[in-house]
C-alpha cells in the first residue's frame, strides 16, 4: 500500500482552511443578527433596538454571509454528486 502524503495533506489544508472560513462567515451573520444598533435612553424606559439603515445594513450583511455559507455548501455537494 503505497500513500500520497502529498496529496493526503493538500486535502488536509483546504479542508481546514474551508471549514476555518464556512465558521467565520457563518458567525459573523449570527454576531450581525445579534448585536442590534441601540438607540440612546431617552429616560422613557423601553429600550431601542435594531433601527434605521444600521439595522438594515446588519440585516444585509448577516444575509450576505448567510448566502455564502449556503452557495458553498451548495457548491461542495455539487463536486461530490459530479
Amino acid at each position: 500500500m503505497n500513500i500520497d502524503w502529498a496529496a493526503l495533506g493538500s486535502v488536509f489544508g483546504v479542508s481546514l482552511v474551508t471549514t476555518v472560513a464556512l465558521v467565520g462567515l457563518f458567525t459573523l451573520g449570527v454576531v450581525a443578527l445579534a448585536r442590534p444598533e441601540r438607540q440612546p435612553d431617552t429616560g422613557s424606559g423601553t429600550p431601542g433596538g435594531a433601527t434605521g439603515s444600521v439595522g438594515a445594513l446588519r440585516t444585509a450583511g448577516a444575509c450576505l454571509c448567510f448566502g455564502l455559507c449556503l452557495a458553498a455548501v451548495a457548491y461542495g455537494i455539487h463536486l461530490i454528486v459530479a
